[in-house]
C-alpha cells in the first residue's frame, strides 16, 4: 500500500468563497472523484499536505486516503499553487484499484554524461521530452525514468521505445515512436570545426606605384 497518508474532511460548502474560507482556516481545498461515483469536495490541513508534497511522493503516485476510520488508495493527479507564494491552493485525488492500470505522465532524468563521448568532445544534450506517458499498476508507477548516456556520440538520440521500463510499465503510443533526447553539435564546438576547416587566408602584397 502507500507510504503516503493524506487524513481528508468533507467540505459541506462549495465554490470560490468556501475554497478561501477554508484556506484561511489552515486546509487545502481539493476534489476527490473518479470510480464512476460523484465528485466530494474534501479538504486536507495545509501543513500536512505540505509534508507529503516535500517527500516528492505525493503527485502522480499511489497514496493512501484516511476518513475517520476509512482508507481508500487514490492517485493525487493535480496541485494548484498560488502564483506568488508558491503554496498549494487545491488539488485532485482519483480512486483507483491497487493494480489498477494508471495512464500518467513521469519525469525523464539522465545519468552517466562523463561517459557520453559525444557530451567529453564538447557535444550538447537536447532533450526533446523532459516527461513520457506511461502505462502503470497505481502500486508500481516509478518515480522517474532514467536514460543512460554512456557511450552516446554526437548525431546519437534516444528514442522512448528504446528506454529500459520496470516491469508491467509501458510507454504509451503518444509517446512511444518520440525522440526524447540527442546528442548535438553545440555552438561552440561549431564554430571550432569552422575555424580547423576553413583555408588559411591569403595575403596580397601591394607594390607602391612609383613616384612620375
Amino acid at each position: 500500500m502507500a507510504e503516503i497518508v493524506l487524513n481528508v474532511d468533507v467540505r459541506e460548502r462549495t465554490g470560490a468563497g468556501a475554497a478561501r474560507a477554508t484556506r484561511r482556516a489552515g486546509f487545502v481545498p481539493g476534489v476527490l472523484y473518479g470510480a464512476d461515483k460523484a465528485p466530494v469536495s474534501i479538504s486536507v490541513k495545509t501543513a500536512e499536505f505540505t509534508r507529503a508534497l516535500n517527500t516528492g511522493k505525493l503527485l502522480g503516485h499511489l497514496v493512501s486516503l484516511r476518513y475517520g476510520d476509512e482508507s481508500q488508495p487514490v492517485i493525487a493527479k493535480d496541485i494548484q499553487f498560488h502564483p506568488v507564494t508558491d503554496v498549494p491552493v487545491h488539488f485532485d485525488l482519483f480512486r483507483v484499484d491497487a493494480h489498477q492500470l494508471i495512464r500518467i505522465s513521469v519525469p525523464v532524468h539522465f545519468r552517466n554524461h562523463e561517459a557520453s563521448p559525444g557530451l567529453k568532445r564538447g557535444g550538447a544534450l537536447n532533450i526533446n521530452l523532459h516527461e513520457l506517458e506511461i502505462m502503470a499498476p497505481a502500486d508500481q508507477i516509478p518515480e522517474e525514468l532514467v536514460i543512460d548516456l554512456t557511450g552516446l556520440d554526437i548525431g546519437d538520440s534516444v528514442r522512448a521505445a528504446d528506454i529500459t521500463l520496470p516491469e508491467r510499465v509501458e510507454i504509451t503510443t503518444y509517446h512511444r515512436d518520440s525522440t526524447v533526447a540527442s546528442i548535438a553539435t553545440s555552438s561552440a564546438l561549431r564554430e571550432e570545426e569552422d575555424v580547423a576547416a576553413a583555408p588559411e587566408g591569403e595575403v596580397e602584397v601591394v607594390e607602391p606605384e612609383a613616384e612620375a
